[in-house]
């Protein structure tokens, strides 16, 4: 179960649907304050991310292109398509990816095609570099053992993506748990594709409280900023290190950004014991489910009332803790559901009736097996 479960988490490793004369202009991704206070436009305020300035809910694209555990099929990438103009139309701005998500042959996958959506959707390059922040992991693969090869990933990340310059670059995960002599030149390719204005901003992914306290002052002594950091976060992924993470985040000034907020699919309220998805997510879904109905309920009633759904309410607690949730999408329907999630804000006593309920809950997510300490 243990190897099944590793799996899953570890895993987290067309032409355009619409007329061009039908997709929004990219200039309208920053309303002025002025047609929010009349009701007009989006009605929430981006957040900083670093020198960024992005949406305060990103888009997580790991299932463009993996098969195993999501069931990818080049024939989604017209939907796909479809959900990149909507979430840039209503001023969802920031998309994050990997080099490494897409399975098998369709590795990259899904920077190919979020380069190509960009190509499809945008006016010019003015336009992109203004308003779409894309956000990339560079994974720590056993050869990359020289800080010149994550230039040359983050490289090769560009060429893919179309573009000249990423909004942030992050370490996927960090070798210190099984190979802590990489560590170093995986920190040093980091500042090197910064200095050389490859990117923005620079951020990690799957890092503690100590190590990421380590990567702070040593990027700190080189003058370079530590932007983010994005780790497993939700009501079922809220324990001590998680918390502690978050605490290092608000003291060092980093950015928190929540991957799986919404549990795989368990915070949605479409599944139940009997109901699993196929594949990996199923086998772990069967684990979790049945402990889950006190939480899924309360998670239910402050929906209803709120004439919100389950997963936007799952969505805005990740808000509500400070962090910037990047849920993955597959559909426009889950593009126009997630954005409910914006706008709003849970109470004090409705984010303290989830964590007291989410905490009896007698199973929690499995953590990423690269989280280190």
């Amino acid at each position: 179960m243990a190897m099944v479960q590793s799996v899953v988490v570890m895993m987290a490793a067309a032409p355009s649907i619409l007329p061009r004369a039908e997709l929004p202009s990219l200039s309208r991704l920053s309303p002025a304050p002025l047609l929010r206070s009349l009701g007009l436009g989006r009605q929430w305020d981006s957040v900083k991310v670093g020198p960024l300035t992005v949406s305060p809910m990103g888009i997580g694209t790991w299932a463009w292109g993996n098969q195993l555990l999501w069931g990818y099929e080049e024939e989604m990438d017209e939907e796909l398509q479809r959900v990149f103009n909507f979430a840039i139309s209503k001023g969802i701005n920031f998309f994050d990816t990997a080099d490494s998500y897409g399975t098998g042959k369709l590795n990259g996958r899904s920077e190919l095609l979020l380069g190509k959506f960009i190509q499809e959707y945008r006016g010019g390059k003015e336009g992109l570099e203004k308003n779409v922040n894309i956000a990339t992991k560079f994974a720590a693969y056993p050869w990359r053992l020289m800080p010149s090869q994550i230039v040359s990933a983050c490289n090769g990340s560009l060429d893919r993506l179309e573009m000249d310059q990423l909004a942030l670059g992050q370490l996927h995960w960090s070798t210190v748990n099984y190979a802590p002599f990489q560590e170093q030149a995986l920190w040093d390719g980091l500042i090197a594709v910064y200095e050389q204005g490859l990117v923005k901003a620079i951020g990690v992914s799957n890092y503690g409280p100590k190590q990421l306290v380590r990567i702070h002052k040593y990027l700190q002594r080189r003058g370079v900023p530590l932007s983010s950091v994005q780790v497993q976060f939700s009501l079922l992924s809220k324990g001590i290190q998680q918390m502690e993470v978050k605490a290092v985040c608000d003291d060092l000034g980093i950015k928190l950004i929540a991957y799986s907020p919404l549990g795989l699919g368990m915070l949605t309220g479409k599944y139940s014991p009997t109901n699993v998805p196929q594949g990996p997510r199923g086998f772990l879904f069967k684990q979790v489910l049945p402990g889950l109905d006190p939480l899924l309920n309360t998670m239910r009633d402050i929906a209803e009332k709120r004439g919100k759904t389950i997963s936007q309410v799952a969505i805005n607690w990740c808000i509500c803790k400070g962090a910037i949730p990047i849920p993955g999408v597959k559909s426009l329907q889950q593009a126009q559901d997630n954005l409910g999630a914006l706008s709003w804000q849970l109470n004090g006593d409705e984010v303290a009736r989830l964590e007291f309920v989410a905490e009896k809950a007698p199973r929690g997510m499995i953590q990423n097996i690269f989280q280190t300490a």
